[in-house]
């Protein structure tokens, strides 16, 4: 694995095997990163809570010991001292009735860096595809904007709202029905609420590892972020597996310039800080 030649030296959205769709070890997430000539990462392992159960298991995939988490990741973060800055964060699953519950959770542990993510539309993933079946792409996009308005109207306690438009990757057409015109009533609305709440978004680089052939959300959204006077916007390939940590982040410096950004945030103790790109 070759280092990245990139301005944006902290990739802030990785999984592990804390998460139900990694298995990944922790080290080898961290080896990776500094392989790739990253300098700071945030391990933000999945909370979905009320997430359909597994047909198998009957379980919560989405689910992990907190307390366990906290003492792993800290002992890893001393290892890791002098050769990579190790931050412990966390991705909520957000759902309209899960407010009072993830802030429970946010209060109790001192998390780093929390994102806020879309994962169920009205309690469908639409990673399974189901969601789609006798729709259009279109309806389902628009209806993933409507309920991260819903979530966005009951749940703050994260700090950036994570992949905007994740919902194209899993599109049986996937961009083909979708652009930042065809639903910026919408798009607009969701930005104008997150920089009403101090928020910021995230600047996903999965979209290129799920052949989208753009980042999440698309560049045409975070310009308008920028616009219409967003300021935080951090940095993450959304890896599961070593090879994926920070993916694409050769594009990612000019990606941020091009939509008028000079800058890309890291967070600590739940603070912004700011970087130059």
């Amino acid at each position: 694995m070759k280092p990245a030649e990139t301005d944006v030296k902290a990739d802030f959205h990785m999984h592990t095997e804390f998460s139900g769709d990694s298995d990944a070890p922790v080290r080898t997430m961290l080896d990776a990163a500094l392989e790739r000539g990253m300098e700071a990462v945030c391990i933000t392992d999945h909370i979905d809570e009320d997430y359909p159960e597994d047909s198998v298991t009957g379980a919560n995939p989405f689910l992990f010991d907190l307390d366990q988490y906290f003492q792993v990741l800290r002992e890893i973060k001393k290892e890791y001292a002098d050769r990579l800055d190790v931050r412990i964060g966390v991705e909520l699953g957000l759902q309209p009735h899960l407010g009072e519950r993830y802030g429970r959770i946010t209060e109790k542990y001192p998390f780093d860096f929390v994102i806020g993510s879309l994962h169920l539309i009205h309690g469908q993933d639409p990673y399974d595809g189901v969601i789609f079946e006798g729709r259009s792409d279109a309806d389902v996009y628009r209806e993933a904007f409507q309920a991260t308005l819903e979530n966005l109207d009951h749940v703050s306690d994260f700090d950036v709202l994570g992949h905007l438009d994740y919902v194209v990757r899993y599109g049986r057409r996937q961009a083909r029905e979708y652009s930042y015109q065809a639903f910026s009533d919408e798009i607009d609305e969701i930005l104008k609420k997150v920089i009403h709440m101090g928020k910021g978004i995230e600047m996903n680089m999965g979209g290129f590892k799920y052949g989208l052939g753009f980042c999440n959300p698309h560049p045409d959204v975070i310009r308008r972020y920028r616009e219409l006077g967003g300021e935080i916007i951090t940095v993450g390939a959304d890896a599961h597996r070593p090879e994926h940590v920070a993916f694409d982040f050769e594009k990612a410096g000019d990606i941020l310039r091009a939509c008028g950004f000079r800058y890309y945030a890291e967070y600590r103790n739940r603070k912004p800080i700011f970087r130059q790109v």
